[in-house]
């Protein structure tokens, strides 16, 4: 008989004797019993708690039931993993997509940036328009930056470029306004057209109209009846859009008119970089 013939009969041998395998429980609870009974001498079998025995006893009569139920099941896996191959799974990682947001690149420069503000600013109107909103209302101009606790100043924000600028008005007052009127007006030099407001006064405290008066396009913020101005100094910026290229500004002026201890005062001014030291803190 061949080496390989013996293998098999012998594996369907233990097959069946795996499969028909029924382990006696009484007699090995009974050969537990009588090998617990010879280790114990005749005067610890007299202290020794009945419970506490039948524990021992039960226990150990479940592990023998434990190991022929093992040893029945290796026997049969034995068997098993002689006649079946064992297969394999290996995991494989999918490739990853790579996303356009990781994706490098250079930032995009802003045509319109950001307007520059003092500490104290409040944020540009959320919905600035590029079309006049009402007729500029008429505020006689006044001449000289300075009357009384007034103290004021034209002058195009440094973040302006070829296609978009901003016109400041610093007013700075030493004492209450119980009224206020600040007007803006930029003169049309070709595609002229609003494009934001901002204040650093809270907008709730100002009625604000933009429009067109003669070849300019004028902003004009009014202090609100029952509102107040404190003391400090506050900005007021038009924004908008115009022709690409440098834009000059020597034609656009502004004009503030207040009352400070029920007096009325009125400055006003250009948008002309002061070189001689006036207006400076």
């Amino acid at each position: 008989m061949r080496q390989q013939d013996v293998h098999d009969e012998l594996r369907a041998r233990l097959h069946e004797a795996a499969e028909a395998h029924e382990p006696d429980r009484a007699r090995i609870l009974a050969r537990v019993e009588r090998g617990m009974a010879a280790r114990i001498s005749p005067d610890h079998r007299a202290t020794l708690p009945p419970v506490f025995g039948w524990v021992r006893v039960v226990s150990a009569t479940a592990a023998v039931a434990g190991v022929l139920t093992v040893g029945g099941y290796a026997v049969a896996s034995a068997v098993r993993d002689n006649t079946t191959p064992p297969q394999q799974t290996v995991a494989v990682s999918p490739t990853p997509t790579p996303s356009p947001d990781a994706t490098s690149r250079a930032p995009v420069p802003s045509v319109k940036p950001a307007p520059s503000r003092a500490p104290e600013t409040h944020e540009p109107s959320s919905s600035p328009s590029s079309k006049p909103s009402a007729p500029a209302p008429v505020v006689p101009s006044a001449d000289g930056e300075t009357d009384g606790p007034l103290w004021s100043d034209g002058s195009v924000d440094p973040h302006s470029n070829d296609f978009w600028a901003q016109s400041n008005v610093t007013l700075k007052t030493s004492e209450q306004l119980t009224s206020l009127t600040v007007q803006l007006k930029v003169a049309q030099t070709g595609g002229v057209g609003s494009a934001g407001v901002w204040r650093s006064l809270p907008e709730q405290d100002f009625t604000l109209t933009v429009g067109e008066q003669d070849g300019f396009l004028v902003y004009t913020w009014v202090l609100k009846e029952d509102r107040t101005v404190p003391k400090g100094e506050w900005v007021f910026a038009g924004q908008y859009d115009h022709q690409r290229g440098g834009r000059d500004a020597k034609d656009d002026s502004y004009t503030v008119k207040a009352t400070a201890d029920g007096t009325q005062r009125a400055v006003g001014g250009d948008f002309a970089a002061h070189t001689d030291g006036v207006g400076d803190s």
